[in-house]
């Protein structure tokens, strides 16, 4: 072995202390000082250099005293501080060389010094640009990775503490703390009294989960990421959380709401998350929305608006004066709220119980209303409500097969296929038209137990005209146009192929004079009034409504089976139905009315769809589409041909 020189060893050393950081290298920036000072004082103690005490300025001491080392030491030590003093001491030789030394080191420890704070005030600036500090919050919510869906997330978490002090968000993701905070800034605009702080690090390792204080958090957020395998990186996330070994204490557990894209994944995150992790999964609860709503245009605004803070929301809310009380009588005692069901004491959800359900002591009411302090009883005995006016329920009539048309194809496609399966009469008939490579062989691969559709195949590019024309679109009583997301990851060209695809239906449309019931997949919300100019009659801006849905569970886990509940089909969920089977039209009633006459057909009444909005109550807060959720019960409408009534329902009871 070679032998390691001393000169290199101590260098060896000296570069591991110097690379400590700022501390190190002043602590020994003032131990090299001390030792310079009290040397160059010694030399000068010994060899007698200093002048007579009268002609040097030596502080606290009697100029009759004689001079010992340690004043001798303070001399050089002002020196050493102040050059200017130099200029003032007596002439000799050997006093001045060795002051003037003691100047000369000064000055160069000085500018060291100066030179290692500057480094060290740098290196913490690019430490904090960086964003790897600590996040010293409690009760925030943290999102852990980066999507174009941070942004709506972001939105709703500020609508939502509006009426909260000092609310924080923390994101950490494996980006440049300065971009995303310029990004949000861009797309957010004003975060209002939410402050939001953005970390850089790996949402998979276990100490850059550290950063963002995950164990003081209200909530945590997992986004999936856009490329890549984003299951994988989701689950390995759950993962790092829940197996932290500085993760709190049990029995505290996280709240982690977390977005799967794929639901082959589903069981694997569950058992990474146990029951501390609340699932959404992206493409079911996009294909369920899709399948029926390209059945009852208008469903998207409704459910759009029970997933964001801005307007109507779901509330859980206890009140003991209706304990005792009948479903049917909970039903009519709010006048801005709509009750929907009852929270058992138990935790078990009942949406639409029974009208005999008995309210008990320990339950919650789930109500759709403004806010949670809008949930207030009426105190109302006389309602208002014009028997006369209500229609009994139509014949039931046979459903009839439909056709569906599908243009596009992305991964979602199969499951609205599939989702639609349980909605329509069998012998209906779906068209798919795409250009993906892949799309035949996923289509009949994964669609072939349908039991009540057959499937036909076009190939071809949605936006060619001429193939539109070779369609006979007429014949359709349904058209899905999805986004194309397969061929293409950037949002925009994804949503200008949708338009186009929009343009010409529209244009058809009006060469033809026919309608269509046209509803359409859009990835940013902002493309969705330029796609309004195609008369088409729903959207469904996907990447929105996954992002109002996390953020609606980050604030109240329990939400999750109240949608997973309106969202499916075999339970109660929510439809749109002709105002005519519910009040005479051209009639003024008040919602009351149209509250008792759902509830003769064991149905809820949540709102209206008006399709001449003008005749709307200026009281009332309409939607897109002419949608009022949760109107004002004591106001009059008056409802006619083409309007609609939104219930909740079991599907047996809709005719």
């Amino acid at each position: 072995m070679k032998k390691v020189s001393l000169f290199k060893y101590l260098r060896y050393k000296f570069d591991n202390l110097m690379s400590k950081g700022t501390i190190a290298p002043i602590l020994l920036l003032m131990f090299g000082a001390l030792t310079i000072t009290l040397t160059i004082a010694l030399l000068a103690y010994i060899t007698g250099v200093i002048p007579d005490p009268q002609t040097v300025v030596v502080p606290g001491l009697d100029p009759k005293d004689s001079i010992g080392y340690w004043d001798v030491f303070r001399i050089t030590v002002l020196r050493a501080l102040d050059g200017g003093v130099v200029a003032e001491d007596p002439v000799s030789a050997g006093f001045l060389a060795l002051m003037f030394a003691a100047t000369v080191g000064g000055i160069i420890m000085v500018s060291i010094l100066i030179s290692i704070i500057n480094s060290g005030v740098v290196r913490k600036m690019n430490n904090l640009r960086k964003g790897i500090s600590f996040v010293v919050e409690h009760d925030h919510t943290v999102i852990l990775g980066w999507s174009f869906q941070v942004f709506e997330i972001i939105k709703e978490l500020v609508t939502a503490n509006e009426n909260q002090n000092k609310m924080c968000i923390a994101i950490l993701a494996d980006m440049d703390k300065v971009a995303m905070e310029d990004a949000i800034r861009s797309k957010v605009l004003d975060t209002k009294n939410t402050r939001v702080i953005c970390r850089t690090g790996n949402p998979i390792d276990i100490q850059d989960l550290e950063i963002v204080n995950i164990n003081e958090a209200r909530s945590i957020i997992v986004l999936a990421p856009e490329t890549g395998d984003p299951d994988s990186n989701v689950i390995k996330t759950i993962l790092a959380i829940t197996n932290n070994p500085n993760r709190k204490p049990l029995p505290h557990k996280f709240h982690i709401v977390a977005e799967v894209r794929d639901p082959k994944n589903v069981p694997i995150a569950e058992i990474a998350g146990k029951d501390e992790v609340q699932l959404v999964v992206f493409d079911y609860l996009i294909s369920r929305i899709t399948a029926q709503t390209c059945r009852q245009p208008g469903l998207s605004v409704v459910f759009t608006e029970l997933l964001d803070f801005a307007g109507d929301e779901i509330y859980f809310q206890k009140e003991d004066t209706l304990i005792g009380k009948a479903f049917i009588e909970v039903l009519f005692a709010y006048e801005n709220s709509v009750v929907i069901g009852i929270r058992k004491s138990d935790g078990t959800m009942m949406i639409k119980p029974p009208m005999t359900t008995k309210f008990q002591a320990g339950d919650q009411l789930i109500a759709i209303s403004e806010d949670d302090d809008t949930v207030k009883l009426s105190h109302k005995t006389d309602y208002g409500i014009d028997g006369e006016a209500i229609r009994m329920a139509p014949k039931y009539k046979s459903p009839q097969a439909e056709r569906t048309l599908i243009l596009g194809w992305n991964r979602r496609a199969p499951l609205i296929i599939n989702e639609l399966d349980n909605y329509v009469w069998p012998g209906s008939k779906i068209t798919v038209v795409s250009d993906d490579p892949v799309s035949e062989t996923d289509l009949f691969d994964k669609c072939a137990d349908l039991s009540h559709q057959t499937v036909s195949y076009w190939y071809g590019d949605t936006t060619s005209r001429s193939i539109l024309d070779d369609l006979n679109i007429s014949e359709y009583d349904h058209i899905i146009v999805l986004s194309q997301t397969e061929s293409s990851t950037d949002i925009q060209s994804t949503d200008a192929k949708t338009l186009n695809t929009l343009l010409h239906l529209r244009n058809i449309s009006d060469l033809h004079d026919h309608d269509f019931s046209i509803v359409s997949e859009m990835l940013d919300d902002r493309n969705r009034k330029l796609a309004e100019i195609t008369h088409t009659d729903d959207f469904i801006v996907s990447v929105k409504l996954d992002s109002l849905m996390l953020s609606q569970i980050s604030e109240n886990r329990e939400l999750r089976i109240v949608f997973e509940s309106l969202f499916s089909a075999g339970g109660p969920a929510i439809y749109i139905k002709p105002a005519e089977h519910y009040v005479e039209l051209g009639r003024p009633v008040n919602f009351y009315t149209i509250v008792e006459s759902a509830r003769q057909r064991n149905q809820i009444a949540v709102g209206y769809k008006l399709k001449t909005p003008e005749s709307l109550n200026k009281k009332e807060h309409m939607l897109a589409y002419g949608v009022i959720v949760n109107p004002i019960k004591s106001n009059q409408v008056f409802f006619s041909e083409g309007d609609k009534i939104i219930v909740i329902a079991d599907e047996e009871q809709v005719g």
